[in-house]
């Protein structure tokens, strides 16, 4: 018995202690319950709604602005010796560019270069920047754009990115190469690329339209503040990842300052800048899609339009034709950074190359000539029966899902709209605004302290002052969600890739062509299946969010050290337990940051669910452009956008780094 006894303070002793909850899961705990209670107890109370035709006194000034501007645009110096200058410069080179390969002169027929003049242009320049098999895979999908009936479109749409591009790597490029060179400009710098690339697209059309109008001009420079940052950020990192070794033997054998930055830097980081003209071109493609929506022209003009009439089957031709655009850019381009690498070819293969290329230059020519004086090279020849059937035919199966599926499409449609929308966005809309605002800036002093307290405080008062903060609630609450949903499905789809060489190699790239596609073309198959709703706007988000959030958790799972993998085997885990405390656990900060990503993306894309009954703050942006005396709503719901982005950016960001910081100190 005195021998039992005496055993039983050791067996406590040796025995591992409860695992206590940690502050931040205390803190958050209490927040989630004190704001669900008062929440509860104040319901309907200070909810600030306001009707869709009212306006405060903020959006009416707003609106004063506008016409302001408008009084004055032909006779204010700012506008006459600046604003207008660029206006009719970009438009300019817009329309050159329109006129060289889709819009007709007064006194032609036909373009300037024609439609198989386009096609060998673009087989010549594809295969000299990257192999005979992409060449041959971009001239079919060129010809497949006439051949859907959308040839002019297509040129329209490509005209506007060429623009956008040229302009975007002429000033992102140099002032990447100098904030590689400068970290001082590099961080002066930094805060408006993270502001330009996290903002949802939609922000930028209304403020740009307020003063260079709606066309062309406004199409590029939105496109332009979208496509400029990957330019200059990839840049800025190509040149910092050279050796400056390499830099260092250079100067030390004569060279200037500026001769190792063009013989040594710029050479060994060509691939690097390769790489970040391709997501400029994949970044100016998405805008210019959705800036039609300021009349920019093109295909995303027939896409709105099909939209507009719940035309699914005009809507599916236009987006097939931006997925084989958005698809030849993105492959010819990647194929040529990978080209940039193959540097082990001899002398005599060089010289071949050579005189194949003066060969097929010669050869593109006199095509491009036969195109200028030939009308059936000129014009693509037929009307455009494939596209129309096939616009047809998708129709005919529409309509027949929807007459056999609607009871099946309704009840999913249901259960998530009463099941999670509708509850959530009856308690962010009639929740008192002190409430749930409170509830931010605590949640930003939990995560990050004083200064992102402070930071979601003025968010909070700003939206209110915008006088759309119960239409920014119902955008919270489609935001949330949907960010839900995309953050189970990154974290289950990403933990099987992370954990499965074969499950990566089917799924990965399929995540990577839906990265390519711009946002609009998520729209088009939900439309179809489940009509104008905010189900169609939460799942085409769902879609395009998910991508980014699965390939980053499944890159965290990837990442855990083999040492922890080896002594959880070693300790008999089985694969769920290895799942769910060992991997999932040590990916944390990952899956913060697939969270934070995910929240943007889903951010984004519901704002542009506007256009098919989403509601919330992008039905608001919309309606300011169609209607002359909600412009300064739409003005002031744009600005809402950016601040909502902000404080769910800022506090994602906080959440990943505090994530990242318990695991340091776990794991010392």
């Amino acid at each position: 018995m005195s021998t039992q006894m005496l055993n039983r303070p050791s067996e406590i002793k040796t025995s591992p202690p409860a695992k206590k909850p940690s502050k931040l899961n205390v803190y958050l705990g209490l927040l989630t319950f004190g704001f669900l209670t008062f929440a509860i107890l104040l319901r309907g109370k200070a909810t600030l709604p306001l009707d869709r035709s009212s306006l405060t006194s903020f959006q009416t000034w707003l609106n004063n602005v506008s016409a302001w501007i408008d009084t004055n645009r032909d006779s204010n110096p700012i506008f006459t010796s600046f604003i207008n200058v660029i206006r009719g410069f970009i438009n300019g080179f817009v329309t050159f560019l329109q006129n060289m390969i889709s819009q007709t002169g007064d006194t032609r027929t036909i373009p300037q270069i024609g439609w198989l003049g386009v096609v060998a242009i673009i087989g010549f320049v594809v295969y000299a920047i990257s192999n005979v098999r992409i060449a041959i895979f971009s001239i079919a999908g060129f010809i497949s754009l006439g051949l859907l009936g959308l040839w002019q479109e297509s040129m329209d749409t490509l005209a506007l990115t060429l623009a956008a591009v040229t302009l975007s790597l002429l000033i992102g490029i140099p002032l990447g190469i100098y904030a590689g060179l400068n970290p001082r400009f590099e961080k002066f710098i930094t805060p408006a690329l993270d502001f330009a690339q996290v903002m949802p697209t939609f922000v930028y059309l209304t403020p740009v339209t307020l003063f260079f109008l709606i066309g062309p001009a406004s199409a590029t420079i939105v496109t332009l503040i979208y496509a400029v940052p990957p330019a200059l950020r990839i840049t800025s990192v190509a040149l910092k990842q050279v050796p400056w070794s390499s830099v260092e033997a250079a100067v030390s054998m004569g060279s200037t300052r500026f001769q190792a930055l063009r013989k040594v830097q710029l050479p060994q980081a060509k691939r690097t800048i390769v790489v970040g003209i391709n997501q400029t071109i994949m970044a100016a493609l998405s805008m210019v899609t959705i800036a039609a929506l300021i009349d920019a022209p093109g295909l995303g003009q027939v896409v709105i339009r099909a939209l507009e009439s719940l035309d699914v089957g005009r809507a599916f031709q236009a987006g097939l034709a931006i997925v084989v655009l958005a698809v030849v850019l993105d492959r010819s381009t990647t194929a040529a950074a990978s080209k940039v690498d193959a540097a082990n070819v001899t002398v005599a293969s060089r010289s071949t190359h050579r005189l194949t290329l003066v060969g097929l230059a010669i050869a593109t020519l006199a095509i491009v000539f036969l195109s200028r004086i030939v009308v059936w090279a000129g014009a693509f020849p037929g009307a455009g029966t494939l596209g129309s059937n096939l616009a047809k035919y998708v129709n005919i199966y529409v309509n027949w899902f929807q007459t056999h599926f609607v009871t099946i499409t309704n009840d999913i449609t249901d259960v998530v709209s009463y099941g999670l929308i509708n509850p959530m966005q009856t308690l962010l809309t009639q929740s008192p605004w002190f409430i749930t605002g409170l509830a931010f800036v605590g949640l930003g002093a939990v995560l990050g302290g004083k200064k992102l307290a402070g930071i979601s405080l003025f968010c909070v008062l700003a939206i209110v002052g915008t006088g759309l903060w119960s239409d920014t609630m119902v955008t919270l609450a489609s935001t949330l969600v949907a960010s839900v949903i995309t953050v189970v499905l990154g974290v289950v789809v990403g933990t099987w890739i992370g954990r499965s060489k074969r499950a990566d190699r089917w799924i990965r790239p399929i995540l990577d062509a839906g990265q390519v596609l711009p946002a609009f073309v998520y729209l088009v198959p939900f439309l179809g299946l489940f009509g104008a709703t905010r189900f169609t706007a939460i799942m085409a988000a769902v879609v395009y969010a998910a991508p980014a959030s699965i390939k980053l958790m499944a890159d965290g799972i990837r990442g855990v050290p083999e040492t922890i993998i080896e002594a959880a085997t070693a300790a008999g885990s089985s694969s769920w337990q290895m799942i769910t405390k060992v991997q999932i656990p040590s990916a944390r900060r990952a899956l913060a940051l697939a969270t934070n990503q995910g929240i943007i993306y889903v951010l984004a894309m519901i704002v542009v669910g506007g256009l098919v009954g989403a509601g919330g703050l992008g039905y608001l942006v919309v309606a300011g452009f169609a209607q002359e005396n909600l412009k300064g709503k739409g003005l002031a719901a744009g600005l809402a956008i950016v601040l909502l982005g902000i404080m769910l950016d800022r506090i994602t960001q906080a959440a990943a780094h505090r994530n990242s910081k318990e695991y340091a100190e776990a794991s010392h």
